[in-house]
């Protein structure tokens, strides 16, 4: 006898089947039938998910965001129709961008009431489809276990991306016999690119005969779980590698041949060097405007070699002489294999005085300030120092994140989670809490005054579930990095930048969260200590100078070679 169940039902087996073990939503009218099927999946010894109830549905999904980036897994958020979806969809354009694999399933009202403009309808799969891998309404319940095994498919496979589910009424309480499917293959979707040999022949000759190769590493080294791969190809031809943000704990930060952050507020040397290296090696990463700088003098005396797995990526921004089109974890140990053992020491060498002078001008002074306010890079150096090494650093959108991806330390893979493409004022904290159920390592979260209270409310979250978030609000009273341009670029006219902020410390007494504020550098080292080993989660206000700056830095528009050391 077959085992007759609703469609609801199916969904929960369905994410059973693909190992779904925590689930970010907010229940409503539409969703109704699948929270009432959840509930027994949640409780008791047949126990299968956990479901973390959110504060607002957009955090549903950067939790389910951070979730994924820690893990290597695929998110899930869960959330109602109208409104509710609406809410998830810059988590989803966020997710898009930044390639992160999130399955968003979302209430609908019954299909017979489908264009009468019913109450919470919203055109789901019209609006998510530019932002999504693949958006597709459940209709039936018939369609429930195909359509969950397809989208997980499509959500974790090649170039991961968010995947929406508009889940109707009718097809969450019909019956159907039960039983389960299995997609792993679409005729019309090449997840994987077979591997070109000649294009690795191309690409390893290019690199055997230059003199001055650089890399650029990207996410897609992590999204295909090809660190152990990258550091034998750059170790054996001796190639420096800078490493864009997303892309930062590819490679540790201690590893020799790490050179420091690419884009508009990396680091000197390694911006530099792209406007004088033979061979440029682009591996898994996209050419993005901030690391580019102005394209019409970017790196026009290299030969350009990238290696992705997203043929659209290939000569979109920057022309390319050899695309190896392939997943970088196949791709780079071909390449490797045709390489001759070289040693670049002039070349990486020469990266020496440019790495001093940014010493001495920016980092020391940011992070050993002799007197004067709190700076953000200190605090963010203090917190590196006494955190242990495999920490996930978790930051907001705006100088609280680029001082924070510029100063901490990656020793351990898939150890950030920042909004990259999207650059989304309040992802911080809601991915920071999706951070915690991937993960029993320590959580940091960096964000500033403005960010922090775009999700504010996801304090109650944390409250609720206990998430042992390291929270670091780096308050002063400005969004800085808007002020930072208005200053440079618009006549120091301060548009609507500066910010009137509540009582940090009576809303962590709120929700009972223990709390500190620094506004001194003697007392910082001791506030950090207590944050560390405190255990569950913890507020850290500091007191940041209200005008700093973060260096260096490339001008929007100009070439990368007029980076800026000082204002």
């Amino acid at each position: 006898m077959k085992d007759r169940i609703t469609g609801a039902k199916a969904l929960m087996r369905a994410l059973q089947a693909e190992g779904v073990k925590t689930i970010f939503g907010y229940p409503g009218g539409s969703i109704m039938p699948t929270y009432d099927a959840l509930f027994d999946y949640t409780r008791g010894e047949k126990k299968v998910f956990d479901h973390i109830l959110v504060r607002h549905e957009q955090a549903a999904t950067h939790a389910a965001e951070g979730y994924a980036r820690v893990s290597g897994e695929v998110g899930v958020a869960l959330v109602t129709s109208g409104p509710g979806v609406t809410n998830t969809l810059t988590g989803i354009a966020d997710a898009m961008l930044d390639s992160t694999p999130i399955v968003v399933i979302a209430g609908q009202v019954a299909i017979s009431a489908l264009g009468t403009d019913a109450f919470q309808e919203v055109d789901l799969v019209g609006v998510s489809q530019p932002i999504s891998k693949w958006s597709y309404q459940i209709r039936h319940a018939e369609d429930v276990a195909w359509a969950v095994s397809r989208a997980f498919y499509i959500a974790r496979s090649g170039r991961p991306g968010p995947v929406v589910l508009d889940f109707a009424r009718n097809a969450q309480v019909e019956e159907i016999d039960w039983e389960p499917k299995k997609v792993d293959f679409i005729r019309s979707y090449v997840a994987y690119p077979k591997l070109d040999q000649d294009a690795v022949r191309q690409a390893a000759m290019l690199i055997n005969n230059a003199q001055r190769p650089l890399a650029l590493v990207g996410q897609g080294v992590e999204l295909g779980h090809a660190q152990e791969e990258l550091k034998a190809f750059l170790e054996k031809a001796d190639i420096p590698a800078g490493r864009t943000m997303l892309g930062l704990s590819a490679l540790p930060s201690n590893h020799p041949l790490n050179m420091g952050m690419l884009g508009m507020h990396g680091n000197y040397a390694v911006n530099l060097k792209e406007q004088e290296c033979d061979v440029l090696i682009a591996i898994g990463m996209r050419f993005s405007d901030r690391v580019t700088g102005n394209l019409k003098t970017y790196a026009k005396q290299a030969k350009i070699i990238h290696l992705d797995i997203d043929k659209s990526e290939i000569d979109k921004n920057v022309k390319t002489d050899v695309a190896v089109i392939a997943d970088c974890k196949e791709s780079l140990p071909a390449i490797t294999a045709l390489l001759h053992q070289q040693s670049h020491q002039q070349w990486r060498d020469s990266f020496k005085p440019l790495d001093a002078q940014e010493r001495e001008k920016v980092i020391e002074p940011a992070i050993h300030p002799k007197e004067g306010p709190l700076l953000m890079g200190e605090v963010v150096h203090a917190v590196a120092e006494q955190s242990p090494d495999d920490t996930v650093l978790v930051t907001d959108v705006g100088q609280n994140q680029l001082f924070a991806t510029r100063y901490f330390k990656y020793h351990h893979y898939r150890s950030i989670c920042t909004s990259g493409g999207l650059g989304t004022m309040g992802y911080g904290l809601p991915a920071a809490i999706g951070a915690t159920f991937a993960t029993k390592r320590m959580v940091c979260c960096f964000m500033g005054d403005g960010g922090f209270q775009m999700c504010i409310e996801e304090l109650g979250t944390i409250m609720e579930q206990q998430a042992p978030v390291k929270m670091i609000i780096l308050n002063n009273h400005y969004l800085g990095n808007v002020r930072q341009w208005q200053d440079m670029f618009w006549l120091r006219r301060k548009s609507f930048t500066k910010m009137m902020n509540p009582c940090y410390e009576l809303i962590a007494k709120g929700y009972g969260i223990p709390y500190e504020l620094v506004a001194d550098r003697q007392t910082l080292a001791k506030a950090v200590e207590r944050m560390i080993t405190t255990d569950g989660p913890f507020i850290l206000e500091c007191v940041i100078k209200e005008e700093d700056n973060v260096l260096p830095m490339t001008p929007p528009g100009m070439n990368v070679s007029d980076m800026m050391l000082e204002i």
